[in-house]
C-alpha cells in the first residue's frame, strides 16, 4: 500500500508564505511525475504544480512565479513553496504521485488525503 501524507497547511494573511510537504510512503519501486492539486469549495479540483521526475516544472498560470515545486527523490518527499499568497488560494491542496510498486507492476496514480490553506484579506 502507498501512502501519501501532507502537512504545513494552516491559516495566513495575505502576501505570507507556506510550504507544503508531502511524503509518500510503502512499497514504492519507481515514481514518475509528483503534482499539486487544490479544490476551493464549490470548484472543481484543478492542477497547481507537477515536477517530472527529471526535474521538470509546470505551473497552473495563476500560481506561476509565486509558487515553486521541488523534490527530494531520495525521500519520496515532494514540496509546494507558497509565497505571495493570495485570498484567491484558499483551498484543499492534495499532492499526488504517478509510480509503480513493482517493475511488473502498472503505472498509477496515488493521493494524499489533503492539507487546508486558508489565506486571509
Amino acid at each position: 500500500q502507498v501512502q501519501l501524507v501532507e502537512s504545513g497547511g494552516g491559516l495566513v494573511q495575505a502576501g505570507g508564505s507556506l510550504r507544503l510537504s508531502c511524503a509518500a510512503s510503502g512499497i514504492i519501486f519507481s515514481i514518475n511525475t509528483m503534482g499539486w492539486y487544490r479544490q476551493a469549495p464549490g470548484k472543481q479540483r484543478e492542477l497547481v504544480a507537477t515536477i517530472t521526475n527529471g526535474g521538470n516544472t509546470d505551473y497552473v498560470d495563476s500560481v506561476r512565479g509565486r509558487f515553486t515545486i521541488s523534490r527530494d527523490n531520495a525521500k519520496n518527499t515532494v514540496y509546494l513553496q507558497m509565497n505571495s499568497l493570495k485570498p484567491e488560494d484558499t483551498a484543499v491542496y492534495y499532492c499526488s504521485l504517478r509510480g509503480k510498486r513493482a517493475i511488473v507492476a502498472v503505472w498509477q496514480n496515488y493521493w494524499g488525503q489533503g492539507t487546508q490553506v486558508t489565506v486571509s484579506s
